[in-house]
């Protein structure tokens, strides 16, 4: 219901927040709000390369429900293939490449002076095709070229303009789209993509504003390639730097970065208190990891090095999941973009997050203390576009098994503005889906109803008695060394409804994840279907994809850990699965008749089903109460290892 605390007649120009008002919808017990904060347009050097031309402008026209047209280009190169969401987002950021945005500028604009210069002919001309490695090569030699003197100038002030300008523009942007009304229909974030690509090894970062108040520049990985400084900068330029100004950064694809994004690396000669200010400065500036999207599911993999105990499902969408790997064990590698190099632990979420509780023991800080959320990383200015059985755009997806649509991200707020928005995010009420929008829920505590699901009450209960997704359980009871409480999580999930022309697929079952770690080294995860079942009777049929067998509208249950040892650091998150359904794949091929159906429809590779699914923010336990982050500066440069 909304609270208006304001005169809409008198203050009809101002934000709802900045009125003093609610949002229509607002509700205390928060609603859950659809987005994608991982989004390429043609200010992109790699979308431009792959024909797209939608704007930053267009971007949000499309997130909010308005038709758009896509490659293939006419011969004035204009999209020329209609496509529109079957339901609009509540929120997204456009979040192109910083690092060469001038340069495409510069090369795209015909009234632009260098627009006719050896390098951006070249960066405009067809790509070469050959392997992903020389593909890779290609692409990253011409975006180099977009910042190099023949084009920037020896001072780089010709590409520092552009990149201005086009940092301007996407402002604006975002500024116009952003629903200020009462109504709060559609919300924007000021955003860029941090695009660190050592030796094809993906180390990247979308950086995500609070608000308007932004700093002048985006800091690129051209200017700070290291993540400490750049974490630094952000903080001496934004929020110090600019009044107003917040922000936070949002790792992605840690399954390409050969076991580089969460290897823990300290300064040289740092102490331990420094190692304290690091690892809580990392946990403030990255509370939220992009585990799900176009480029592969980072969750989690069988078989890797010192990981004890079985999950048959962590075999989702890998990117990397037709590659002969080696293991990074304790090691890092390069290539991964390019189809090489190792494979770590620490490309997966949650390994990563063990990880952090093994720092957490050590130093008293964890630094992988960080929510889950899905987006797309859509290079065609689509943001939101992960309908399977959109065809429209499938072609350039379909170059490899381990490419899909992309996820979304899911924010527990109490209405839909940047303030309540970047608050969701900020304490990690939020979760990933892997397109779909369930509605899933997730508290734990030491005293939760047994019969918590049926109460009518789960969620004024689930906050009053326990924490959400995102939190961290309170202090044990006095009496749990006496044999008191385990922790006691309820997790619920509503199906997605879809539209009445594609309604959306039941659910399944919901799991509890466990991980933890040992001394020594050793990560132990533990996955227990707590409601539903797997061996349901639910199939599709892969021809006409209509689904077949039982399945479920909502899923709730109430679960206490068996197996809780009070003196030993836990992560628990949820795990939602849908009914097995078409692949997008599979409705592609099924489109596709005599010459015009490619020959991956015949390569078993390709999975014909799916079993779409969500991914809760997890909830930490430690047996002791967690030392606070520490206030101060960061160590300072130089880099090394921690054992």
């Amino acid at each position: 219901m909304s609270v208006l605390l304001g005169t809409f007649g008198l203050a009809a120009a101002l934000p709802a927040s900045a009125k003093g008002e609610r949002c229509y919808d607002y509700d205390p017990g928060k609603n859950v709000y659809w987005g994608d904060l991982h989004v390429h347009t043609a200010y992109s050097m790699d979308a431009y390369m792959f024909d797209a031309r939608l704007t930053p402008r267009d971007a949000y026209r499309f997130a909010k429900g308005a038709e758009v047209k896509l490659a293939p280009l006419d011969e004035k190169g204009r999209g020329t293939v209609p496509y529109q969401l079957d339901r609009p987002l509540d929120f997204a950021a456009v979040t192109d490449h910083s690092e060469a945005l001038g340069g495409v500028l510069i090369c795209t604009d015909p009234k632009s002076p260098g627009y006719d210069s050896p390098t951006c002919k070249q960066y405009r001309s067809p790509l070469k095709r050959g392997s992903v490695a020389d593909t890779a090569t290609d692409i990253h030699d011409r975006i180099e070229s977009l910042r190099s003197e023949p084009l920037c100038g020896a001072d780089w002030a010709t590409c520092r303009a552009a990149l201005a300008s086009g940092w301007q523009e996407i402002q604006e942007a975002a500024a116009q789209a952003d629903d200020k009304a009462p109504a709060c229909t559609f919300t924007t974030f000021v955003a860029y993509e941090h695009t660190n690509t050592p030796n094809l090894t993906k180390i990247h970062r979308n950086v995500i504003f609070r608000n308007e108040k932004v700093p002048a520049f985006p800091i690129t990985a051209a200017d700070e390639p290291d993540p400490l400084k750049l974490w630094q900068r952000l903080e001496q330029e934004c929020k110090q730097g600019v009044p107003g100004c917040d922000v936070l950064a949002i790792p992605h694809n840690p399954n390409l970065s050969n076991g580089h994004i969460f290897t823990i690396e300290y300064p040289e000669g740092a102490t331990l208190d420094d190692q304290r200010r690091y690892a809580s400065l990392r946990a403030r500036m990255e509370p939220v990891t992009e585990m799900v999207q176009i480029k592969g599911e980072s969750e989690c993999r069988a078989g890797l090095w010192k990981v004890m105990g079985a999950d048959e499902d962590c075999g989702f969408e890998k990117i990397r999941g037709h590659e002969k790997t080696v293991d990074c064990q304790t090691g890092t590698g390069e290539g991964a973009l390019g189809g090489q190099g190792c494979e770590s632990r620490l490309d997966f979420a949650r390994y990563a997050l063990i990880e952090g509780l093994r720092e957490a023991e050590r130093i008293g800080v964890n630094p992988y203390a960080f929510g889950q959320i899905g987006s797309t990383d859509i290079h065609t200015g689509t943001p939101g576009a992960v309908e399977e059985w959109k065809t429209e755009t499938f072609d350039g997806r379909m170059r490899s098994p381990g490419y899909n649509l992309g996820g979304l991200a899911a924010i527990w707020a109490e209405e839909n503005t940047r303030e309540a928005l970047f608050e969701g995010l900020r304490r990690r009420e939020v979760y990933a889906t892997s397109g779909p929008r369930m509605e899933v829920r997730l508290f734990g505590g030491w005293d939760l109803p047994a019969d918590l699901c049926t109460s009518g009450q789960l969620v004024e209960t689930g906050y009053a008695k326990g924490v959400p997704m995102g939190g961290d359980l309170p202090p044990q009871p006095a009496d749990a060394a006496k044999g008191g409480p385990a922790p006691r999580f309820v997790v619920s999930a509503l199906r997605d409804t879809g539209t009445p022309a594609h309604p959306g697929n039941a659910l399944q079952r919901i799991q509890i994840v466990k991980g933890w770690a040992d001394a020594d080294g050793t990560f132990h995860q533990q996955v227990v279907d707590v409601v539903g079942r797997k061996d349901n009777g639910a199939s599709v049929d892969t021809q006409t994809c209509e689904p077949k067998g039982p399945g479920e509208s909502q899923l709730c249950t109430v679960w206490t850990d068996p197996d809780f040892d009070p003196g030993k650091r836990a992560v628990y998150y949820a795990r939602v699965f849908e009914n097995p359904s078409c692949r997008f794949s599979t409705y592609a091929c099924n489109a596709r008749k005599g010459a015009d159906r490619p020959a991956m429809c015949d390569d078993p590779a390709y999975p014909k089903t799916v079993q779409e699914r969500a991914w809760t923010s997890p909830i930490w336990y430690s047996p002791k109460v967690a030392v606070a982050q520490p206030a101060g500066a960061a160590p300072a440069a130089g880099a090394t290892k921690t054992p």
